[in-house]
């Protein structure tokens, strides 16, 4: 096994380690950027089939390159993102090894910098850049046990509705995937159920304008990282079919059968609990308060938009909001997929930069462990981060530092130069 030593370590060639490879080359900082699979490999091997990108190409790439074979309004495929990060990254020539998985990171004991070990052999770098994104370990929540009936696995396991047996399919999350695989299999002609949970509702357009471009004249893309601990909520956007506005009210129309979060199982039943309306109308009032600014927007600047007063009617809530379900039989049920999220997983970091939780102990991407970094973070630093062209000024802030760091490094080493030639 070979043993080498460079002055940065990034793990990861998504879009978080695609952009920090940018970053330093530009900087002049010699690094390598370790990937297990291939470049961008979730986004071709851990999305289902139809997915499209949740912002439209003109927002939703590097400031460096345009996607190609798309209009800047269309919504990217899984496979368009996937060949545009690899292309990117022939582009700026990024030093990415590929079907190199790390195994541990250490910090070097009484001197500088960090070993890492991977499949290839051992590396010593100064810094170590986990640009390993928030889409790690998929969650599926304790509720219903492996032997109870459906065929039950998680979104990044679901490609298509012809991989599910035959039957009705409940869906458990409403944020993005949620909605969308709901949607895909209710088109496919099969009974869908939908567990939605506390979400945000963006529109997708108002006025003209897609809701990237309101948020970004409005500056809520820069709203300030939440406290630690703070709760996340999902966000209810979507790119498919062009690019619509969730609405659970049209979804209810369409023969969506809606329900409360999923709570718990028992004796064979499914239980859910009766806070559907309540759900629905959080997402109502976060998508109302931001029609209202984009309204005052276009009045204060005088901007020629056309106004869209239908937007701000809602109507009534679903029958299903108002007259709840509480339980489902599972034997009712053919197959279960949960649209719950993913953990992260550091289990190779070895490295004192997490809190008393395992959450990363970072600010802006800095952590705790002095030459340890963290990207691609939800809210590494703003709202924006996990978005595509927010990780990229997220890494340009992570790189300055580092250069910064190696400045302070070679000035201690001139200092000691000249202290030893007195």
């Amino acid at each position: 096994m070979s043993s080498e030593r460079t002055e940065v370590v990034v793990v990861g060639a998504g879009q978080a380690g695609v952009a920090m490879s940018e970053h330093l080359g530009e900087q002049g900082v010699p690094h390598v950027v370790l990937e297990r699979h291939r470049i961008a490999e979730r986004w071709r091997t851990e999305r289902w089939d139809s997915l499209v990108a949740n912002g439209p190409a003109w927002h939703d790439r590097f400031p460096g390159m345009e996607f190609a074979g798309i209009g800047p309004d269309e919504f990217a495929t899984k496979d368009q993102v996937a060949d545009y990060f690899a292309d990117y990254a022939a582009k700026i020539d990024a030093p990415i090894r590929c079907g190199v998985e790390v195994t541990s990171v250490r910090k070097n004991a009484g001197a500088p910098g960090f070993r890492v070990e991977t499949s290839a052999g051992s590396i010593d770098a100064r810094f170590v850049v986990a640009a390993t994104g928030p889409f790690q370990r998929p969650v599926i929540p304790p509720v219903v046990p492996a032997d109870a009936g459906p065929v039950q696995l998680h979104s990044s396991g679901y490609r298509n509705p012809e991989q599910l047996p035959e039957g009705p399919v409940l869906v458990v999350g409403a944020g993005s995937s949620g909605v969308q695989i709901a949607d895909e299999l209710r088109r496919s002609g099969r009974r869908v159920l939908l567990s939605v949970g506390p979400h945000d509702r963006p529109p997708r357009r108002y006025r003209g304008r897609d809701f990237c471009w309101w948020l970004g004249v409005l500056g809520l893309w820069d709203a300030d990282t939440p406290p630690q601990g703070a709760k996340h909520v999902t966000i209810a956007v979507s790119g498919a079919q062009g690019g619509r506005t969730v609405d659970f009210r049209a979804l209810a129309r369409t023969g969506i059968e809606l329900a409360g979060m999923t709570e718990s199982y028992v004796d064979g039943a499914l239980r859910f609990a009766p806070d559907l309306a309540a759900n629905i109308e959080l997402g109502d009032a976060q998508h109302l308060a931001l029609l209202r600014a984009a309204d005052e927007h276009v009045e204060r600047n005088g901007l020629d938009l056309p106004p869209e007063p239908e937007a701000h009617v809602l109507g009534p809530l679903p029958a299903a909001a108002t007259d709840p379900l509480r339980e489902l039989d599972l034997a009712e049920v053919g197959s279960i997929v949960w649209a719950t999220g993913f953990a992260a997983d550091y289990g190779w970091l070895q490295v004192d930069a997490f809190d008393e939780s395992g959450r990363p102990d970072q600010r802006r991407g800095v952590s705790a462990e002095p030459g340890v970094y963290f990207l691609g973070l939800p809210w590494l630093s703003r709202r924006g981060s996990s978005f595509i062209w927010g990780v990229w000024h997220d890494a340009r802030y992570v790189a300055d530092h580092i250069a910064t760091q190696r400045g302070y490094l070679a000035q201690h080493a001139a200092a000691l130069a000249t202290d030893h030639e007195s």
